[in-house]
């Protein structure tokens, strides 16, 4: 029996969606100020997504965002559609976030408590739709290992497919799947763990 292996709809969807954004990124490449518009808004939300989640920083993440933006719309004139604008932008992004950490370690650290966070925390809204889920989401990826993490929000957050994830990381296809499944696995696993401490506290 030959079983023919369709892509799904979402990964056609996905397909469509990052042809137009490379059609527009090359189109502003060439000084369409109506293309380049298109473009970001295009990617927007996936930069966003992605950066909130490789720095672990929802507040700083739209300033991240922006910064990513500034940079591509800079460097579009080099850009020469090899490969997705979706995965040469998430290049951008991902050296954004990395030259933000190494920003911030340059810097002398100054604070009136010893317990900064705590002190940081405390400034946040509660109020906002969302918000401790999101913070919760964070905590669990920041227990997943770095190269687990990174695959995860790129092929689950971010949608990007796993052959642009395995190019955009620099591995097999099959090392990016392998890390996907031990990501959820481990995710999926401290869910549990929190229910039952949840269940068990109430």
């Amino acid at each position: 029996m030959i079983t023919s292996v369709m892509p799904s709809p979402r990964a056609e969807r996905r397909a469509v969606a990052d042809a137009s954004a490379t059609a527009w990124a090359l189109a502003a490449r060439n000084g369409d100020a109506y293309a380049a518009e298109r473009f970001v808004r295009a990617l927007h939300g996936d930069v966003l997504r992605y950066v909130a989640h490789l720095s672990g920083d929802p507040q700083s993440a739209q300033d991240l965002t922006q910064d990513t933006f500034v940079r591509a719309l800079d460097s579009l004139p080099r850009f020469e559609g090899r490969a997705s604008a979706r995965t040469w932008l998430m290049t951008i992004a991902r050296r954004t976030v990395a030259d933000s950490f190494r920003r911030a370690a340059a810097r002398p650290r100054v604070a009136h408590t010893h317990d900064w966070q705590s002190a940081l925390e405390g400034t946040q809204s509660r109020g906002l739709p969302g918000f401790d889920d999101g913070v919760a989401l964070l905590d669990l990826l920041e227990a997943l290992p770095d190269e687990r993490r990174e695959a995860f929000v790129l092929t689950q957050i971010v949608g990007l497919p796993y052959e642009d994830a395995a190019r955009f990381i620099g591995c097999p296809i099959g090392t990016v799947r392998s890390r996907v499944c031990r990501a959820r696995a481990t995710l999926e696993r401290l869910l549990l763990e929190a229910d039952s401490q949840a269940m068990a506290a109430g």
